[in-house]
């Protein structure tokens, strides 16, 4: 029987709802005949348990390398083969186990589609990465010759999990188990309307009306496109990029720039900015770091005076800023707002952005406003730093427009964020006349139409959702629309492409493959076709072990910890972030217990302080050794943590001419930084390490131009004084990476500022040029509005003899 497009919605909701019901076959079985599927090809086994899965398919293990460890057979609870789904059950066929070979969809080769199996796994923990489902997948995918998609139940939560499988390439005999696709984390409580979207596009009525399947490799191939989160991403962009162009007619934001009289340009950068923070924000919701009320219409109407989905722009100025600049970015026992009186009264919370203000602007006290964000943690890492800055004469520059004076805020309107759908005429800033009616409605409303996952989908494993790899998308395509001319020419004139994930996956494997394999012929004596065999393996994934023997293993350990790798025109991020998640991988499997990447790190660490802190830091030092040994705590962290944070420290830098971009590609590595962090209400900041600062790895200046320096000069002098100066760099910058209060972050910054001016005044009095020495001085890493018009790797990160890896696409110019 054929519902209605909402009736069947909502049969898919209460299906989800029934399995609080805890029959897991039952319920599972209701909700695929909900779907449309045809369950009747049955063959369950009576002792729910792994077992006696075990038993039931022992002609299957006796030949196939099932992992129980990798699989978490000790956190099954139940397990149940619910039906099997062939070609034929589409012609009424009832053959259980039935397997035949088809043809794939666009490919020449045989490929072995064995049907499908469904099975329904629970599990005894409340909460699985996506990475842990993916492996359960994979293994039970390991024992059939068909695929199987797996329903998985823990806590109050659902997984579907689906495989892609293809003919082995030179055995056909057997098949490669490549991506491992998830709808995950499916609320049973309260189903997201994003997952009840999912489920209604994968019934068989709305495949058939999409794409008119008559058998079961076009049903199978149907999936494929439904699942695929291109499409998901491209209907997202669609909707902001409508929402953005709506926007950029409605705010205002201060511009203190002088040489800016064009407010335009900015005006854009600051609503992208506004839009990352806010895609951020719902990433880490996904953590249960933000509280869902203050994004509540109803609840807002009686927090904040004058709220109103027309007319008023009271939310991003009360709730928003406040929750930027003085929660997310202020220690929880720091947060207070601040003094009312004015300059002259309260000189001492004058230009200070990170206390709570317009206290006016609501209707409770101020004490349960601050204990509206009291669940927020401090996340640090100048990601929610307020770019309304002190100038060098001591005025506040105004560019995000967090102020009690009315004429320097930001004005944004209540309705870009809750309005309900309405029709506007965006021709003009497309360029467009078919534009002149297009649907708009309020960004939250958008945001809430899609499932957001913090871990950035790799090509084994996708979750069915918006991941941050969205942020670089949303950069890329929105920064067109800057010049308002064409959105092309500003494209061409920044140098601004969005290389599809294809082709940083192939570029990164081959500039990894070269540094390693000359770190293995030159230092293990391995012959070129052995380590260029052994890396393919390694770096490929899949299943397979390393090759490497325990030597080769350190030598490869110790290549990655000491690889530079620089993008020169890093865009919002997209090689930085493909070169860590395959260093990541590479480390699971040289080092899957993180015990030799840990002893790497504290051995270094004891090295760098003995060699920089003073005699009398001993505290310091052990700080800083309790500071590792935390960042490998797997009860705080999840092991990948430790392998990012060091790869972020060590070996992986960033440059573009624009400041947006930079801000863009920290923001995703902050992402990738919080998924393996494990919150816990009863931790200190609720378990949550503060982020890292990152200005000193991703900077804004134009690599096409160097410094003006004397010919035949390094950038820096061979005397003692100069190396003194060298080595209070190193230490400055290498504190304030972990720096985590605004007072020491400032004194860092203020010393790093004393020495670049105290590094120029030798330079000046060595044969340098005054103008040159000047642009040494004036380079401020810590400025995220400037943009620096040269570049020089050793002023800038410390690095004389060049990079390892150089890697990501150059700036694009118009040859003349």
């Amino acid at each position: 029987m054929a519902y209605p497009e909402q009736e069947k919605k909502y049969l898919i909701k209460s299906a989800i709802e029934n399995f609080a019901q805890n029959n897991l076959s039952s319920q599972s079985i209701h909700l695929f005949q909900t779907l449309g599927y045809n369950t009747r090809l049955q063959d369950p086994f009576l002792e729910k348990n792994y077992k006696e899965f075990q038993n039931h398919f022992g002609e299957y293990f006796s030949e196939k390398r099932f992992n129980e460890e990798k699989a978490l057979t000790k956190e099954w609870r139940y397990i149940d083969l619910l039906f099997q789904l062939t070609k034929n059950e589409l012609s009424n066929q009832n053959s259980l186990f039935h397997t035949g070979k088809v043809k794939w969809q666009g490919e020449e080769k045989e490929s072995v589609i064995e049907t499908y199996l469904f099975f329904a796994i629970e599990l005894s923990q409340n909460e699985y990465s996506r990475t842990e489902l993916a492996q359960i997948t994979r293994e039970i995918n390991k024992l059939f010759p068909m695929p199987v998609m797996l329903v998985f139940k823990y806590g109050n939560n659902l997984t579907l999990a689906i495989i892609n499988r293809r003919l082995h390439k030179k055995d056909s005999q057997k098949d490669v188990l490549e991506k491992v696709t998830l709808i995950k984390d499916i609320s049973i409580l309260n189903p997201h309307r994003a997952h009840i979207e999912i489920l209604f596009d994968l019934s068989i009525d709305e495949l058939k009306r999409k794409y008119k399947f008559s058998n079961f490799v076009e049903l199978h191939n149907a999936w494929q496109e439904t699942l695929d989160t291109k499409e998901l991403n491209k209907k997202f962009y669609r909707e902001l990029s409508n929402w953005y162009f709506w926007a950029m007619s409605k705010v205002s934001f201060p511009n203190d720039l002088e040489d800016d009289t064009d407010n335009t340009k900015y005006n854009a950068e600051s609503v992208i900015r506004m839009i990352t923070r806010l895609i951020f924000i719902w990433f880490i919701k996904e953590k249960r770091l933000i509280p869902d009320n203050i994004f509540d219409k109803n609840e807002l109407s009686r927090i904040i005076k004058d709220f109103r989905e027309k007319d008023s722009k009271v939310y991003y100025r009360a709730m928003l800023q406040n929750l930027f600049f003085a929660t997310l970015n202020q220690k929880i026992e720091d947060r207070k707002f601040a003094n009312d009186g004015g300059y002259l009264m309260h000189r001492v919370d004058y230009g200070i952005k990170n206390l709570y203000r317009y206290a006016d602007d609501f209707f409770i006290p101020k004490d349960d406003v601050i204990n509206l964000f009291k669940d927020v943690p401090f996340l640090n890492g100048g990601l929610f730093d307020c770019l309304d800055n002190e100038n060098h004469e001591g005025k506040v520059m105004y560019f995000d427009g967090f102020s009690r004076n009315p004429k320097k805020q930001a004005q944004v309107p209540d309705e870009l964020f809750f309005s309900q759908e309405k029709t506007v005429d965006l021709s003009e800033a497309y360029f467009d006349q078919r534009k002149k009616n297009e649907k708009v409605k309020g960004l939250f409303d958008i945001f809430n139409n899609y499932k957001f996952t913090i871990a950035e989908n790799t090509p084994i494993e996708e979750e069915v959702a918006l991941d941050p790899e969205l942020l670089g998308r949303v950069f890329e395509n929105l920064l067109a629309s800057y010049n308002p001319e064409t959105k092309t020419t500003a494209r061409k004139q920044t140098g601004s492409f969005y290389t599809p994930r294809e082709i940083v996956n192939y570029m990164v494997d081959e500039s990894l493959k070269a540094y390693l394999k000359q770190k293995l012929e030159t230092e293990a004596s391995m012959s070129p076709d052995d380590a260029e065999y052994g890396l393919e393996v390694l770096l490929e994934y899949t299943e397979k072990e390393h090759l490497f023997d325990i030597k080769e293993t350190e030598i490869l350990l110790h290549a990655i910890d000491n690889c530079k790798i620089i993008d020169p025109a890093c865009g919002s991020g997209a090689f930085p972030m493909g070169i860590l998640h395959k260093l990541v991988f590479i480390l699971q499997k040289l080092d899957p217990k993180n015990e030799s990447w840990k002893q790497i790190h504290l051995e270094k660490a004891k090295k760098e302080t003995e060699a920089t802190f003073q005699i009398g830091d001993k505290q310091e030092r052990e700080e800083r050794l309790i500071e590792i040994n935390n960042t490998f705590d797997e009860s705080i962290n999840n092991p990948d943590y430790a392998r990012k944070l060091f790869l972020i420290e060590n070996c992986i830098y960033g440059v573009d001419i624009q400041p947006i971009a930079t801000q863009i590609s920290k923001l995703r590595f902050f992402i990738s930084l919080v998924v393996d962090q494990n919150p816990d209400k009863s931790k200190d900041n609720f378990g949550i390490i503060p982020l890292p600062n990152l200005e000193t790895k991703f900077v804004t200046a134009n690599t096409l131009i160097g410094i003006d320096k004397p010919q035949a000069q390094g950038i820096l002098l061979d005397s003692p004084k100069v190396k003194e100066l060298e080595k209070m760099f190193q230490e400055v910058r290498h504190k304030l990476f972990s720096a985590k209060t605004s007072s020491a972050k400032q004194r860092l910054r203020e010393k790093d500022r004393n020495l670049r001016e105290e590094m120029s005044n030798i330079l000046e009095h060595s044969g340098w040029s005054n103008k040159s020495a000047r642009q040494l001085a004036s380079w401020d890493p810590y400025n995220q509005n400037a943009s620096n018009s040269f570049f020089d790797p050793e002023w800038m990160f410390g690095i004389k003899d060049g990079f390892d890896i150089v890697i990501g696409n150059p700036p694009y110019l118009e040859s003349r």
